[in-house]
């Protein structure tokens, strides 16, 4: 398991290399295990792992879901270099360690230590590694458009996130928003000759300060977020802008819909420009994934809860490609090892220990559900 992590560590996945790579690494490990393996690559660099251990049938299946992608590692300093894996102090450092390569790792040994064993299953077991969850969730819609008609019943769903042990049915969801603000070119040194978007730009961010879109606080996860988390505009020192853009991350509750909210920020662009002429904005989405939200009460989250000793189901405010896969329509959890504070962070890393507690508490679901 330890040593499918480094390798899955080394093989670098952000966007800009794609997760062939780890699927590669991901596909072999299992393969030597006796599961079937399908690599489903497109796009030169991108692709999918879908690995099932089959069983007599006289269950439902249990699917596990992971992703293979990371984001990059930033412009600080790490102690050890990001795509190095390097074991210290019962840690172990990269990119992924946590998010979500460690998770993943102690799952593909749950499995693959199941099928060493000749676990007599009665239900199928299903593992799905999947590209570009931190981007855009290509790779979980590619999976259900092609797998749900093949999969057969499922009894649930484990998405192999670090949530520390702590079971997880409820998250917000996640509104992407490019807002572009439009102006006129001209020389710096006649300003009153153009338009400045950026100035214009100036106009909306402080109008998002007291911005709050239309929700109702849920029991659970509260009231949505949002931070302006990226901005960009002109072109040289000497000419007055013509473009200013930001990105706006929402993270959204139940009832909340990402085309009103859409609708929302668009009304507050038009209240801007009802008294300046010169004001033009374009409110675009980027990306949009809904919250998630499964019944506490459901046997499957139950039984998980009993299985791994948690007291109950919890919720977080992060996003996660849950609702992709809930889609398939069994229920689901969020459930694995690791520290979720140290996520997308330099020297991001997993505790070994945490790793084989992880890969028990993964063959103990399973065992639960499919003996």
């Amino acid at each position: 398991m330890k040593e499918l992590l480094k390798r899955l560590i080394q093989a670098e996945s952000t966007r800009r290399c794609g997760e062939r790579a780890a699927a590669q690494v991901l596909a072999a490990y299992l393969k030597d295990h006796g599961l079937e393996v399908e690599l489903d690559g497109w796009d030169e660099s991108r692709a999918n792992v879908a690995a099932r251990l089959r069983s007599s049938g006289q269950r439902p299946g249990l699917l596990f879901g992971a992703h293979l992608d990371v984001v990059p590692p930033g412009d600080e300093p790490w102690t050890h270099a990001p795509f190095d894996a390097v074991e210290e102090d019962g840690r172990l450092y990269g990119r992924g360690a946590t998010d979500m390569k460690g998770p993943l790792a102690a799952a593909a040994a749950a499995v693959a230590e199941l099928a060493d064993e000749g676990a007599a299953l009665k239900g199928d077991l299903v593992l799905a590694a999947t590209a570009g969850e931190e981007t855009d969730s290509c790779g979980v819609k590619r999976f259900v458009e092609r797998q749900s008609g093949s999969l057969g019943p499922l009894c649930g769903t484990v998405i192999c996130e670090p949530t520390g042990f702590t079971v997880v049915t409820a998250h917000r969801g996640m509104c992407w928003l490019r807002v572009t603000t439009f102006g006129r070119t001209a020389h710096s040194s006649m300003p009153q000759m153009g338009v400045n978007a950026i100035s214009k730009m100036r106009r909306i961010l402080e109008a998002m300060e007291t911005f709050v879109p239309a929700h109702q606080p849920d029991p659970l996860l509260g009231a949505p977020s949002m931070s302006i988390n990226r901005i960009e505009g002109g072109s040289a020192p000497n000419v007055v802008p013509d473009r200013c853009a930001i990105q706006v991350d929402f993270r959204l509750v139940p009832g909340q819909e990402a085309a009103a909210l859409v609708e929302e920020v668009r009304a507050l662009c038009s209240r801007l420009a009802g008294d300046d002429p010169d004001f033009r904005a374009q409110v675009e989405i980027i990306r949009a994934v809904g919250p998630l939200k499964v019944d506490s009460d459901e046997p499957f989250v139950r039984q998980v809860c009993r299985t791994v000793g948690a007291e109950g189901p919890v919720a977080v405010g992060y996003t996660t490609d849950g609702p992709y896969f809930a889609e398939l329509g069994a229920p689901l959890v969020v459930f694995g090892p690791g520290d979720s504070s140290v996520c997308h962070k330099p020297d991001e890393y997993v505790g070994l220990s945490d790793l084989e507690r992880g890969k028990q508490c993964f063959k103990q679901i399973i065992s639960a559900c499919l003996l």
